[in-house]
């Protein structure tokens, strides 16, 4: 699981049907340029909201949240509140006594936690989950079946006894997990319904390097990311000789991905009996590309005559330029960061998470 808090916003469920509520928070220490506790929401993995402890409220990143926030307040307070107060301290605290746990002095730690849920809209089972991670490692992670907390790490046995012996809290946690998550989930899914609910088909491209290169079929700009892209011979898909990259995400909030088909042992006249194919979930239709040497965009594709033009001016628009100046300098811009906002209460840092258990000190 370490990687699940490494690649934190791009994640994406195999499931057909499952739609989730994911709540990120992130506490570090020793990055300057960086806040020491952001906040991130996702319906479905995409980002929906942000806040960090540089930020008095939380930015909304969809038209529909802004709606929902306005007619329902509680929900915006209750995010901010989690983002510039309780929940902020709360993972401070927390880790200075794991930088004394793990005999750290100094250097860029980071504590992160997830919790949220996913609901099956087919057969409304839901699965509910709060776990935290240290420095990219699972610390903590509670288990619905057995109503206890598990600890893979020697420094999270202190937290795991103490967690489980809270029977009020533990309960507090699977009410959040199994009711409010998917009750917020759906709420959040009926407001954002044509966004989240929509279907996108991509564009299918054929793509090679060199003429020895493996052949990509690359598909781009489709929504949701519950899809399949396969190489096919003779209508059988191939499990040998291809290689499945991953679903990606596009800066608009559609999705990207591709597979590469090793063609080294194949003879031109077995081209035609090759296909690429692309599967949106509830779509009937798929998308069938034929492996046709025609239709293969390739880097060595030769530039038509305006595009022979457009660089010959290019050209010589870049000598006028350098023997009029002499040079040319770039320079990379830094993020600037507002001035941090005031700290919560001391009555808000020990009530700064729904249904979580006490602090990690000892």
């Amino acid at each position: 699981m370490r990687t699940l808090f490494l690649l934190l916003f791009f994640c994406h469920g195999s499931s057909a049907v499952k739609h989730s509520l994911k709540l990120f928070f992130t506490g570090s220490t020793g990055l300057p340029n960086l806040p020491d506790f952001m906040t991130a929401v996702l319906v479905d993995d995409i980002l929906v909201g942000y806040c960090d402890t540089n930020k008095k409220i939380i930015e909304t990143k969809q038209d529909w949240v802004k709606k929902l926030f306005k007619k329902e307040p509680q929900h915006l307070e209750m995010y901010t509140r989690q983002c510039v107060k309780g929940t902020a301290i709360y993972f401070r605290n927390t880790m200075d006594s794991l930088k004394q746990r793990y005999n750290q002095s100094g250097g860029v730690h980071i504590l992160q936690r997830m919790n949220g849920c996913e609901w099956d809209d087919e057969t409304g089972e839901v699965v509910g989950f709060n776990q935290y991670a240290y420095d990219g490692e699972d610390f903590i992670s509670y288990d619905l079946k057995t109503e206890t907390w598990i600890a893979p790490k020697p420094q999270g046995v202190i937290t795991k006894l103490r967690w489980d012996a809270e029977k009020y809290r533990i309960k507090e946690n699977e009410h959040y997990l199994t009711v409010i998550f998917p009750e917020w989930l759906k709420k959040y899914l009926d407001y954002g319904r044509s966004f989240l609910l929509r279907t996108e088909l991509p564009s299918v491209s054929l793509l090679q390097k060199t003429p020895s290169s493996p052949v990509s079929c690359h598909a781009t700009g489709f929504y949701p990311d519950r899809a399949s892209l396969v190489w096919r011979k003779d209508g059988e898909e191939l499990h040998e000789e291809v290689d499945h990259g991953e679903i990606l995400p596009n800066h608009d909030g559609t999705f990207q991905m591709s597979v590469d088909l090793n063609l080294s042992s194949v003879t031109p006249e077995d081209w035609t009996r090759y296909d690429c194919v692309f599967q949106l979930y509830g779509v009937k239709e798929d998308i069938i590309t034929k492996l046709e040497k025609a239709v293969i965009r390739t880097n060595e594709e030769e530039p038509s005559k305006d595009t022979g033009l457009i660089i010959v001016v290019v050209v010589l628009l870049a000598v006028v330029l350098i023997a009029a100046t002499g040079f040319t300098v770039y320079k990379k811009k830094k993020a600037i960061f507002p001035p941090t906002c005031e700290h919560g209460s001391k009555e808000e840092k020990e009530r700064m998470e729904e249904g979580e258990g006490s602090s990690l000190r000892d």
